[in-house]
């Protein structure tokens, strides 16, 4: 089948492959019917995924998360690294501040806000790491371990699987001139079959990751902004007060997809980096500012320091859940939003250099993210280990109080409620951004990489994304939330390997000279835009 034959020019499914858009909406009904449907069942299946994986591939996990690191690594000092992702006089779309806002927004904002605070206080409690360092509980050692971890957890190794998707999309869609959708990424592979049954079904599981890794991440989002509703104005926490604002959220989340990432994406993303700028600063000089400078440079140098055997270790005891709880749940979350961040910064990455592009995008937004974490929890462990503490009481009663109980403990009484309330609708501007990032990523794949897809999509897929996280809460609330992220992990992880090990034969087809189809499907309108150049250097 040729490419430009894929997309319906009239009808229901103008402007999407029409079997993408039955079978992808009827996979999203399915799966809310058979959750809503018998709630109690629905989590039971989900539980028992997710324990089948912990137990049986948490090594396997690990491996693939490692190896894609090292691999990014070996990309951008290759002689490929000079590439451009475009032609070889184009230069780069976005500004760096531009760029890192989106980047970063769109990555980790609603996570980090929820798990800045909770994870190193939990990991402050104990750890395998700990026990076998023989450091006690709540002691200064057991902080710094406690930070080691959630740096880990937060840093390269995420950071490489969102970097290799998106290089990955770009080189072959702004360089070699195949469709933005993650089946190009394997053309080198499959050739013209990534346009058949094996294409429908890599851009499914690409689907299928983007839904449930953007539905995890409003899940824990819309659970923190409760708590900060329900610390400002008293209201319930409950999951019917959740799901209602889900669906606020969502429609809210629909409009900004709807007016395209050149206004509401990007407007919302630069002006959550500064909001967030705002808070960092509240709770670095509020808080204990020499404290935080000194763990700042003494935790990025130990969590360096620690990097490979951290990422090799695999837990030797068949009982022990907590790799499964924590490190196994992030790679799940990382890996199941590798389509919509890959593709995400794809689409705002053109025009740079593949050096250019990995060797920022694996130290910038990391450090950023690092800076984050231990400005944020490092202030939590202070105020436990040298302060009044119930930080960990917070935490283990309800984590999605820990952030507000931390601005209270602070102490700057006139500034609690004011930072509260921006805390809140800082979740709030990234809960937006999630949703509709999410929304524009999964439209594109169905339209074949229309920079531009059919407004009447994104509004359908907006509600949809709300619908599977309303869905999830009702199924179990965190647990469902982490086991929907694990699962939907498991298939695309595989993607990624070939992935990879497409992009290096993509490399190679360049330099001799081998051209790809230049013929994708083209737009049926003129406000329809394929993301691919009109005419691409083949390089020898």
């Amino acid at each position: 089948m040729q490419p430009k034959k894929m997309i319906a020019d009239k009808g229901l499914f103008h402007g999407a492959n029409p079997f993408m858009g039955i079978a992808s909406k009827a996979m999203v009904l399915a799966f809310v019917l058979f959750t809503i449907l018998n709630v109690d069942f629905a989590n039971g299946i989900y539980n028992d995924v997710k324990g089948w994986i912990q137990t049986t591939l948490s090594w396997y996990y690990i491996t693939v998360v490692t190896l894609v690191l090292f691999f990014s690594i070996w990309v951008a000092f290759s002689r490929f690294g000079s590439l451009r992702l475009g032609a070889d006089h184009e230069k780069p779309e976005f500004g760096f501040v531009t760029w890192f806002s989106m980047l970063f927004s769109c990555a980790i904002g609603t996570g980090i806000l929820f798990w800045s605070i909770a994870e190193p206080v939990f990991h402050f409690q104990g750890n395998p790491f700990m026990d076998m360092a023989g450091i006690t509980a709540g002691t200064a050692e057991a902080a710094q371990m406690a930070m080691r971890i959630t740096l880990f957890h937060w840093g390269l190794h995420g950071w490489a699987i969102y970097i290799i998707v998106g290089l990955t999309l770009a080189y072959f869609a702004y360089r070699r001139g195949l469709p933005l959708t993650v089946r190009s990424a394997l053309y080198p592979i499959l050739g013209d079959r990534i346009y058949g049954p094996i294409g429908h079904a890599v851009d499914l599981l690409a689907i299928f990751s983007t839904l449930f890794g953007t539905a995890t991440t409003l899940g824990l989002g819309v659970s923190q902004m409760n708590a900060g509703l329900n610390y400002l104005f008293d209201v319930e926490i409950s999951t019917t007060t959740q799901v209602i604002l889900i669906a606020i959220i969502s429609v809210i989340g629909t409009m900004s997809a709807v007016s395209g990432v050149e206004k509401g994406i990007k407007f919302l993303s630069i002006w959550n980096i500064r909001i967030s700028a705002i808070l960092i600063l509240f709770f670095l000089f509020a808080g204990p500012t020499v404290f935080l400078l000194g763990l700042f440079t003494t935790s990025v140098g130990d969590y360096m320091w620690n990097l490979i055997p951290m990422g090799l270790w695999t837990d030797p005891n068949p009982e022990g859940q907590w790799q499964g709880w924590w490190t196994m749940f992030y790679w799940g979350w990382w890996l199941s939003w590798g389509p919509l961040v890959g593709m995400f910064i794809a689409r705002i990455s053109r025009g740079r250099t593949i050096r250019q592009f990995l060797l920022t995008a694996l130290t910038i937004p990391p450090l950023g993210g690092f800076l984050w974490i231990v400005i944020f929890g490092g202030t939590a462990l202070h105020i436990e280990l040298y302060g009044a503490g119930g930080i960990v009481d917070a935490v283990n009663n309800d984590m999605t109080l820990a952030l507000y109980k931390t601005i209270e403990s602070i102490g700057v009484e006139a500034l609690t409620w004011p930072m509260a309330a921006l805390a809140t609708f800082m979740i709030i501007t990234w809960f937006v951004t999630s949703a509709d990032s999410g929304t524009l990523v999964i439209c594109t794949i169905l339209s074949m990489g229309n920079k531009n897809p059919p407004q009447r999509f994104r509004v359908i897929w907006g509600l949809g994304l709300g619908a599977v996280s309303a869905a999830l809460l009702l199924a179990g609330g965190l647990k469902a939330l982490q086991t929907a992220s694990v699962a939907a992990a498991l298939p695309f992880s595989v993607i990624l390997l070939f992935m990879c090990a497409s992009l290096v034969k993509g490399f190679n087809d360049e330099a001799n000279g081998v051209v790809y189809n230049l013929t994708p499907p083209q737009p049926e309108t003129e406000n329809d835009e394929v993301l691919v150049p009109a005419e691409v250097k083949i390089s020898s």
